[in-house]
């Protein structure tokens, strides 16, 4: 199989804010069809110890945690029975993975989102930091 040649598009690593947390805006944009529009969560600059994590690693975590939290889902997102039988993968407020090239970038009222399609949503997960190669469970 033959990988597509990307040129100068944005890699979603590339897309994702350094902002521990960033404020949605009160109004989003209107979803078309089955969309879900997503909010990238940001990667660590540094460990919990204070050991600055280098670019090369940073972009290694964003390729393994290519993640973020659903801010709003479209009104036909997860409708397709066929799909979905067992209803939708995720809700408002979930965080979730998709693959790296996915999805619709886009920056709204100074925001970075990506627009995606409900089945492009690869998995669901309780809390991001769980797929942090740097979390320890015994903390």
């Amino acid at each position: 199989m033959q990988q597509a040649h990307l040129g100068n598009s944005i890699k979603n690593d590339m897309w994702i804010t350094n902002e521990e947390e960033e404020t949605t805006p009160d109004v989003l944009p209107e979803l078309p069809g089955f969309h879900v529009l997503v909010r990238p969560v940001s990667v660590k600059e540094k460990t919990k110890g204070g050991i600055i994590i280098p670019n090369s690693t940073k972009e290694d975590m964003s390729y393994l945690t290519t993640i973020g939290k659903v801010i709003k889902v479209g009104e036909l997102a997860y409708n397709d029975t066929d799909k979905f039988s067992k209803g939708p993968w995720c809700t408002l407020g979930d965080y979730v993975c998709y693959a790296k090239h996915a999805g619709q970038k886009i920056q709204y009222k100074n925001v970075k989102m990506l627009l995606l399609y409900d089945d492009q949503v690869i998995m669901k997960v309780q809390d991001p930091k769980y797929l942090d190669p740097t979390f320890n469970l015994s903390n």
